[in-house]
């Protein structure tokens, strides 16, 4: 009886595979945010057309889209059969 209390314990819902690609998502979204930011101007009577970039409009997002991308494959992932 005490065994299969324990093999309930410790079993978890992911595998060491699916939270490796976790952090490899996690880390393209937070890279996707972080080339996102920046760009402002410090007088708010001046704008700059550095926010405009093609760092800020097409790659910033994209990257976090593929980092939710990544996420979600790491959701879905089957474990291996034992």
């Amino acid at each position: 009886m005490k065994n299969q209390e324990k093999k309930k314990k410790e079993t978890f819902l992911f595998e060491k595979k699916n939270y490796t690609i976790m952090l490899i998502g996690l880390a393209v979204i937070a890279l996707g945010f972080i080339l996102m930011s920046g760009g402002g101007s410090d007088d708010p009577n001046v704008f700059n057309e550095e926010i405009y970039n093609f760092q800020r409009i097409r790659l910033a997002p994209t990257l976090v889209l593929i980092g939710l991308a990544i996420e979600a494959y790491a959701i879905f992932a089957k474990p291996k059969k034992q």
